[in-house]
């Protein structure tokens, strides 16, 4: 992991076209801003593992599904 030590209105780069921008510090909350492009998904960490763990269960409702296609 990298750490990275920022003020606010300074921001980090990933690549040539994703931006890290720090908007404001209030107490323990920091409030950030993110520019990139439309193909590129942006989530918050628990809106992406709650995505994935749908995406997983769809995987196995599916294969359920199929196994009772067989059988018919």
């Amino acid at each position: 992991m990298l750490v990275l030590s920022r003020k606010k209105d300074q921001s980090i780069m990933i690549g040539d076209q994703i931006e890290i921008k720090i908007l404001a510090v209030e107490g323990d909350q920091i409030k950030i801003g993110i520019v990139a492009p439309k193909t590129v998904k942006v989530h918050r960490s628990e809106v992406f593992e709650a995505i994935q763990a749908q995406n997983r269960e769809a995987l196995t409702a599916t294969s359920s599904f199929l196994e009772q296609l067989k059988k018919k």
